[in-house]
Formats: C-alpha cells, structure tokens, sequence
C-alpha cells in the first residue's frame, strides 16, 4: 500500500466570525485527508506498489456501482462538522456507495489493485477502514442510527476480481473511535490554522521586494495575477534580465492572500535555476512573509545510507510511519523555507527517511520547488494531490522550453528482449510460472525481429503490437510476488520489474501522438513506445491544475513552443522585449562550417578566434561545443599552445563540487585570462550567472542541432506529414534554443556587457538569423 498523507483542502477564518471578534477559526479536511494523516502505514518501498492509471480505478468504481440495486446510493456526499479547541473542523468527502437492504444500512467503500487480491486480508489496511468509518460516522449521526454496517470492496485490475469484507458497528463505538482519531489531529490542525492566518496577514502586508519594478515586469506580473484569478494558462516569453522569477512568484503569492489559490509548484529542469526561486522566496520572507516552502532534491542526492529502500536495511526507513507525524509537526513549527540542509536536520533528529520526508513535507507546503517530474511525469508525480487541491494550486513552469524533450522522455517507454532472455535463464528452474511469462516476451520480441526485412535495422508503425501489453502486465503480477523474497535491491527481475511497469502505465497514454518503434542489433531487439508530440498530454496534466504559468527566456519561435506544450484557444500569451542596450554587446559571426565532416579541419580556426580574442580583450569566457569529442578536439589543439590563459573543461562526470569549483574559477579580480570550454545543452550553458567582470565573453560554436539519430528522424517524419516543417520541429528550433540559452550566460543583468561570437557559416542563413532576438541582430561577420 502507498504512504499515506494529509492535504488541508482549504483553511480559512471566517469573516463574520473573525468581525464579531470570536477567535473561532474553521479548517476545512477531505475524509481521507483526516484518516491518511492518522492512519499512516504502508512500506517504504514503494517499487513493489503499482499505481493504476486514474481512469483504470474509476471504471473499476463504475463496474462494481453499476450493480447496486435501485434502492442504493452512489457518490453521496458527506459532511460534518467537530468542534474542539477553539477550530471548526469541517469534514467532507464523498461515500462510495450506500447500501440499503430491508432495515440494514452498509457504507461500501470501494479500492482498485493491481497487486494481487489475494494477500490482501481483512485487516490489511487500516486506513481503508477508518475511511469507510468516518462515513459511517458521519451517516449515523445525520440519521440518528444505532448501528451501521460497512464494506470494503476490492477490485483487481485488469481481471476484476472481487474481495469483500465486512464489519457492524454500533453509534457508540464510532462515537469513541472518531473522538480518538480527531485528538491525533488536533495538534495538526491548530499548527495549520495557526499558520495559515499568519500567511495571510503577512501577504497582505507584502510590498514587492525591490524598490521599482523592470521595465515591463509591472504588465508580466499583472498578466500572471490575471492567469491565476481566471483559472487560465499563460505562455510567456521573458528575456533574460525581466526579473521573470520574481514576476511569476510574487503576484502568485498576492493571489493565494486573495484567495484565489491555495499553494503553488514552482518546476525547473535544473538544480541552479531552482536555486534563483529560494533566493526570490527568502527575498520576500525577510520582507515579512510567512510561508512554507518545501524544495525537493533527487532521492540519490539525499539519501543517508546508499543501501536502497528496504526497511531491513536502512535505520531511516524501518519504523519511519511510526516518527513521521512527530518529524512533520516539529519541521512545520519551527522552518519556514525548507530546503535540503533544513530536511537532512531533521530527518537526522528524527530517524526518518530524509527523501519520503520531503515528500511527506510537500503536501502540506504552501509553496513545492521541484523538477518537471513531480507533476509530468506518470511514473513518479505527486499521487496524492487530490482534484479539489489541484484546482487550488497554480504551476510555475521555469525556463519551460525544457519540457519539450523532457516530456517526450518522461512519456516514453521501452523494453529490451535481452533483460527477457536473462530472466528465463535465470528462472527457468526455480519459478516454472514466472519463466512462462517470460518466455512468453521474449519470443513476441524474437517474432518481431523475424518480421523485418534482413537489411533492415529499425521499423515504426503507429500501434502498439497485438498481445504484447496484455502479455507483459501477466509478468508483473507474477513478478510481484517473488519479489518481496529477493534480498538484492538491484537484482535484474526488479529493474526488468520497472521497466515493464513503466511500459503498461505509458501504454494506457498511447495515442496518435505516439509512434512504435522496433529496433535490432546484434541479439538485441528494442522495442520502444516513443511519445512524439507530448502537448495532449501536457494539456491532460495541466487543466487539472487551477492556473499554469509557462515562462522562458528563450521561446523562439513562439509559435513552436506554443504547439509543443500544449497550448489551446483560449489560452494566454505574453511577451517582454529585452531590457538590454544591444549596444553593449560585441556581436559576431564567424562563418566556419562546423559541420560533421569539416570539424577537424575548422579547429584551427576556432582555436585562432578564440586565442585572438584574449589577447585583444583579456578577461573570462566561455566557449560551448556541440559534442564532448569536438570540444575535446580543440581543447587538445590549444593545449599544444603558448598562451596567456588557464583553460577549463567540462567532462561528463562532474560532481556537485566539481561545478561549484569550475564556475568558482570565473572571478573579478583574475589576473589572467580564463577559457571555459562547455557543452551546448549543459549544465553550464542554462541558469548560470555569471555577472559583471565574471564572465566578459561567449563563443558558441555550431547551430547546435541535435545530433542525427532514429528518433529526431521519427519525429521529422512525424511532423512532415502533418503539414509541419519537420526539420525545423526536430532539428533547427531545438538546436537554435541552445544556442541562444548559451549566448545568454553573458548578458545576465541590464549593465552587462561583453562579446559573443556565433561560429558557423549557417548563422548567416536567413532562417537562423530570423531566430535571434533583437539584442543579437546587429552582428558583424568576422572572417577566419
């Protein structure tokens, strides 16, 4: 069973209350967000779980409620209202069903799995049953009933398996039950309430944080403030130097103090840039704001002990639903921005997992600064976010032109034929069932290697092939339950484990913006369900939510970025000019081919321009190649030289502290000059800022298109039969965002100043030019 959690749906003091001068506050909770804070259980290690798609659980619910009998209730809301310590606690949520059989009344609640029915047992899940109670509780006190029966119903998917028990209760033992459960809640919801009013107070006393606003960052945040208060979606296209962060953050705030939302995500694609929305908030909180802001960090990065998520092995885990409520009560009493140093403090403190804690922290935060796949991706999102809190929560997506090729990964999916063949050897002797299942595969894979053309390596078709899902998901079932034996966390049955799994879930997404693809080499056969054209599904996603915010620096063209994340009639759009004086950038291109076939032969060049550069103007700069083996290739060609300068280089490997330690080397006061070699699309070619004297120039060598391979192809097909230019889609525009992200490390603020050279002959060509902004358009060709 997953972890459980409490959300506070909504906190609100009520005015008439508050103007009468009563102290009284109201807190408003879902059922099964008051039973999950009480009720937490469940194991730690999530990987064995499976999570059924939304609609899969809700056909399940349809399938069992199609059958009550005419008499019976479906859907009916519930709600009730205690009182205790000076809080209303407003209780709601909707019964499954309520059954009614001569004299006899029986609340049924009903639970979906894809786990096998058959472990679960009467008092598997204790959660479920105080869910089922609380309605029950609620029902018999409406109707002054002495005692009510109730079921749990569970359903396994896909068979549709029924497992059913039941229990009578009288008034008098759901009385004592509920009275019990609501003291452990107590202590919670007096912290929220308390903090709630405070937030409130504080953010209508908020004045922006800076003493004037941008040019034009007063008309973003109004057009940000607008998306949120009319529950729309904004495409924004802010420059660097706009102040874009604060523009999104601070009128998001204004409006949860409106009520207009209650909680927001702020989502990046990098560490560095996540670090510019906590400098922004604590900005703002020594101006006297008061607001939980939760940052998650990757599990690798935080993990204490290395040993993997198993209870018999990791201190953190074992027992951690036993310390969690006290670890949470403790963390939201006394931090406000609680970012990964504060939640390893704590967990430390606590024995918990500092990972799940985190998460655990983030359902009751006001703000959640993560990565793109905490709300994207259908593996690894917040599942416990229900529709009423999403309704209530704005998406802050930064520097969003990033989601393109992320979402194409995180919607895809793939499974290899050799895990398969690896595992029958493996099991064909000790689990006879299990190696059927995997036989099975591994000759559906063989089979679609065989119906290819011998000089064929790759085939695509627009389906998912006959059988192959159905067949995979038998695997699962039957690997599930010799998992819980294996004692290597990273024993292949477990990978090949996740990996079926993620390709069932993203199979139940497949649609006409997916293609199939089967690829051989050697033994190998992959077969691949490559998400192409990810906006329906970034549409799916995001009108759940109350308002979403897409805003980058570099959405060029518009008009593509629009189409690939989703946007709609009706939707927003907004764009700011850049603030910078052109005039303090040198800009030139250096027509050089830098194509494939001539990069040995243009090295000379590039080493020549930039050697030319730091004699003439002596300073720091970077310089970003398209691949590790081009910019290697110079690097080696510079290295034979004498020179003035030190020279860096990015390698693939690098540490935290290895970056910290290559961007510390960009100072003011060097006396000699520095030569960053990077990659395009890299860690130091996006959410760097390297201000004033730290960084005097940048060299971008190439157009930086996406290296040539089976899937950009895909997609150029893809989009050429669809009346779209396919090679732009997949190569041009993706290639000139790189570019323009790197050439954007040199002007950071509005009195930056300093040289970019462009190096490639295909920069003079109409359709690259037409894609630099305006504050790059003055160029100067600069001959080799």
């Amino acid at each position: 069973m997953h972890s459980l959690h409490a959300t506070t749906e909504r906190i609100r003091t009520d005015k008439n209350e508050k103007e009468s001068g009563d102290n009284m506050k109201e807190l408003r909770t879902s059922i099964r967000s008051l039973v999950e804070y009480v009720y937490r259980s469940g194991s730690l290690d999530r990987r064995f779980k499976t999570t059924t798609a939304l609609t899969e659980g809700t056909r399940a619910h349809q399938m069992v409620q199609s059958e009550y009998s005419e008499h019976d209730q479906k859907e009916v809301h519930l709600a009730y209202t205690h009182i205790a310590e000076s809080i209303h606690i407003h209780i709601e949520g909707r019964c499954d069903g309520l059954l009614q059989e001569e004299d006899k009344i029986t609340i049924d609640e009903i639970k979906s799995t894809s786990s096998s029915i058959y472990d679960i047992e009467e008092d598997s899940h204790p959660v479920h049953w105080a869910q089922a109670k609380c309605y029950a509780y609620i029902y018999v006190n409406q109707q002054e009933l002495d005692e009510i029966d109730v079921q749990l119903t569970y359903v396994h998917l896909p068979s549709s398996e029924r497992k059913q028990f039941v229990k009578s209760f009288s008034s008098v033992e759901l009385r004592e039950w509920f009275h019990t459960m609501i003291e452990q809640y107590i202590p919670y919801a007096k912290l929220m309430t308390e903090h709630r009013h405070s937030r409130q107070e504080s953010i209508q006393q908020l004045s922006f944080p800076y003493p004037t606003f941008r040019t034009g960052q007063r008309k973003f945040a109004g057009a940000v403030y607008k998306t949120i208060t009319d529950h729309k979606t904004l495409f924004a296209h802010a420059p660097t130097g706009t102040g874009k962060t604060i523009s999104t953050l601070f009128p998001t705030i204004k409006a949860i103090g409106e009520g207009k939302a209650e909680q927001f995500f702020y989502l990046t694609a990098k560490t560095i840039t996540r670090q510019a929305a906590e400098e922004a908030l604590s900005l703002m909180e020594e101006k006297g704001l008061h607001f939980h802001t939760v940052t998650v960090t990757a599990k690798d990065k935080m993990c204490f002990t290395n040993e993997g998520c198993q209870v018999d092995y990791c201190p953190f885990a074992d027992g951690y639903y036993d310390r969690i409520n006290e670890a949470l009560l403790d963390l939201l009493s006394n931090e406000t921005m609680i970012a990964r140093d504060v939640i390893e403090h704590y967990a430390r403190k606590h024995q918990v997992c500092p990972f799940e804690f985190s998460i655990d922290a983030a359902y009751h935060a006001d703000a959640i600064i993560c990565d793109y796949n905490y709300v994207f991706d259908p593996r690894v999102s917040f599942k416990r976010l229900w529709n009423e809190t999403k309704k209530k929560t704005t998406l802050l997506v930064d520097e969003a032109h990033n989601l393109v090729d992320r979402s194409q990964s995180m919607y895809s999916a793939l499974i290899t034929k050799s895990s398969f063949l690896q595992l029958k050897r493996e099991y064909k002797s000790k689990n006879p069932h299990l190696y059927e299942a995997v036989h099975r595969i591994d000759q559906s894979l063989l089979a679609l290697k065989k119906s290819m053309d011998e000089d064929q390596y790759m085939t695509t078709m627009a389906e998912i092939p006959d059988g192959i899902v159905e067949s995979i998901e038998h695997f699962i079932d039957l690997a599930e339950l010799e998992i819980p034996y294996i004692e290597d966390s990273e024993s292949l049955l477990i990978e090949t484990y996740f990996m079926a799994l993620s390709f069932v879930r993203i199979s139940k997404l497949y649609d006409k913006s997916y293609v199939t693809y089967i690829r051989r080499y050697k033994s190998e056969v992959e077969l691949k369900l490559f998400c192409v054209d990810p906006s329906s599904l970034l549409h799916k996603t995001t009108k759940g939510y109350g308002a979403t915010v897409f805003f980058s620096a570099t959405f060029a063209p518009f008009d593509y970025y629009k189409d690939m994340l989703g946007w709609t009639e009706g939707d927003y759009t907004f764009s700011i000019p850049s603030p910078f004086d052109r005039n303090n950038v040198d800009m030139y291109i250096q027509p050089t081919s830098t194509r494939f076939h001539d990069r040995v032969q243009s090295t000379d060049s590039i080493v020549g321009t930039v050697l030319e550069l730091i004699r003439e103007k002596p300073g720091n700069y970077l310089v970003f190649f398209p691949s590790y083996v081009y910019m290697e290739q110079v690097f080696e060609k510079i290295q034979e030289l004498d020179h003035p300068a030190s020279v860096l280089l990015q390698t693939p490997q690098m540490t935290e502290q290895d970056r910290e330690q290559y961007l510390a080397e960009f100072r003011e006061e060097r006396k000699d000059s520095l030569i960053g070699f990077a990659v395009l699309g890299g860690i130091f070619s996006e959410g760097v800022d390297l201000r004033g004297d730290r960084l005097n120039g940048v060299l971008v060598v190439s157009v930086g298109l996406p290296r040539l391979n089976d899937e950009q192809d895909i997609m150029k097909r893809y989009f050429d039969e669809r009346g779209k230019n396919g090679f732009d889609y997949a190569y041009m525009y993706p290639g000139m965002n790189k570019v323009l992200q790197a050439a954007g490390r040199l002007i950071r603020t509005e009195t930056d100043s300093g040289t970019i050279v462009l190096i490639d002959d295909r920069f003079i060509q109409q359709r690259y030019k037409s894609l630099l902004p305006y504050h790059l358009q003055h160029f100067r060709i600069k001959r080799d």
